[in-house]
């Protein structure tokens, strides 16, 4: 049952719900009802039983005093208008009836009220004929040992409330229905935004279309305002994502495409020389092989650079991150500048730091670093690197970067026109933005505040200048 309820589509299991709720509230106030108006009844009848209780001059009419035996007639017996029976019973247990056509069982409450043991008795019985009958048995003052017990049929009450039990079953199921109509209603209106958000789903899954949007009241902000506003915006997210992902794609293959022609015009020269048996001057086949080792190296660094821009910007690898010590990666990095810029000065001046990053991606970011400012750097110029309280900086005194161009130089192969005839690929400071970010810090390019010009590469990471005591430099998940 419960798998086909679950099984049927939403709006129809709200409507069912709905007319489940509302049936079982009308039912509650039927029953609640009905045993309401089935008490107020049963105290109607009582309270008549009660006001037409007979004197003593009615009663001796039918009794004698002497014998406390009924003296009228046994088959002779008046009637009213209710059918009310009345019956005489005396201490002995004997009883005559002198009102009425049928006798009325009578109980051990009622003996107890004719023997004295209580002033008087409210009880439902049954008569001969079987008729229900409620019955009130009470005592004659002036008539010691004959108890009078009146009796009127609950006929009159339960016809009441047979008719009261049909009209509340139809008022009921009316209400059943009408119920399971305005919620199935009202399912569909309510529902109508999830439809309209279905059938775009469903349009994106079909023709990859993320350019649509579901409209949106701006003041509104129930669940389907959320959940329209949730899903434009998942929309967008992926639209861009794939713009980006086209973009890259398309940079990726423009960056490829020199250093292939390159390398395949080389080849041809190499390969046409030992095809024709003309040699290739000495020199100049030194230079082609060092062009075609230089061309490789640098689709090596340029496919590297792409594999890490390839991985989601969704934050570190929990797997690959670990306390580093950045003093240690600047070090190192330090050393490989050097070699890369012997002609330059590079002084430093590198004090404790510990952060937590994956250290490859931190020590490339700090490498790019470096490198940009050894290429940049006048032949015999100083390169100044500082770390202290978790901000690197690295200022070269080259040509420095134009104002304009600074919101330009994280964005992946954007390159400055002065230095497009530099080797490069222009992924080296995406890079760098990608691994501060992703360690929690920032990284910013400005030009240097002395008239001596240059460039500042500032780097700002969270962390502390001494190690946590649990430290474990060999655990990736530390």
């Amino acid at each position: 049952m419960i798998r086909r309820f679950r099984s049927l589509p939403l709006r129809s299991r709200l409507a069912l719900l709905v007319a489940a709720a509302v049936a079982f509230a009308v039912t509650a106030a039927a029953v609640a009802c009905w045993f309401v108006v089935k008490n107020v009844l049963v105290n109607s009848l009582d309270e008549a039983l009660r006001a037409n209780r007979m004197n003593l001059a009615q009663v001796t009419q039918y009794v004698n005093l002497n014998t406390g035996l009924c003296v009228n007639d046994p088959n002779v017996h008046e009637t009213n208008l209710f059918n009310s029976t009345v019956q005489l019973l005396d201490r002995q247990g004997q009883s005559c009836l002198i009102i009425g056509t049928e006798k009325v069982a009578l109980t051990n409450a009622d003996h107890a009220v004719a023997e004295g043991r209580a002033v008087d008795a409210l009880h439902d019985a049954t008569g001969a004929d079987g008729t229900k009958y409620r019955v009130y048995t009470y005592t004659v003052r002036g008539l010691p040992g004959v108890a009078v017990s009146a009796a009127r049929p609950l006929g009159e009450v339960n016809s009441s409330l047979n008719n009261l039990a049909l009209v509340l079953v139809f008022v009921a199921g009316a209400g059943v229905v009408g119920a399971g109509a305005a919620g199935l209603w009202v399912a569909r209106a309510g529902l109508r935004p999830v439809d309209e958000l279905t059938r775009a789903v469903e349009h994106v899954a079909r023709t990859e279309d993320l350019t649509v949007r579901i409209p949106v009241e701006d003041d509104s902000d129930d669940e389907v305002a959320r959940l329209s506003r949730s899903f434009n915006s998942m929309t967008s997210s992926l639209a861009s994502s794939r713009d980006l992902q086209q973009q890259l794609i398309a940079d990726a293959g423009h960056e490829l495409r020199t250093p292939l022609t390159s390398l395949r015009t080389n080849i041809e020269l190499l390969s046409r020389s030992e095809e024709t048996g003309r040699p290739i001057p000495e020199a100049d086949r030194k230079a082609l092989l060092a062009s075609v080792k230089a061309q490789m190296t640098e689709l090596a660094a340029l496919i590297g650079d792409l594999q890490e821009l390839s991985r989601p910007d969704t934050g570190q690898h929990a797997g690959r991150t670990r306390i580093l010590a950045l003093q240690d990666v600047v070090e190192s990095a330090l050393r490989r500048a050097r070699l890369r810029g012997p002609e330059l000065t590079i002084t430093a001046d590198i004090r404790p730091w510990y952060v937590r990053a994956e250290p490859s991606a931190m020590e490339r970011a700090v490498v790019n670093i470096l490198d940009n400012a050894v290429k940049f750097s006048p032949e015999g110029g100083t390169v100044d690197v500082r770390l202290a309280d978790g901000v690197l900086t690295v200022r070269d005194h080259g040509p420095g970067i134009p104002t304009e161009e600074l919101p330009h130089v994280f964005d992946r192969f954007w390159r400055s026109p002065s230095a497009r005839a530099l080797p490069g690929s222009g992924l080296g400071l995406s890079i760098v933005a990608r691994t501060v970010h992703q360690a929690g810090g920032e990284v910013t390019l400005s030009p240097a505040p002395d008239p001596a010009g240059g460039t500042v590469a500032t780097v700002r990471l969270p962390g502390a200048p001494v190690p946590p005591p649990d430290l474990d430099t060999t655990d990736g998940d530390a």
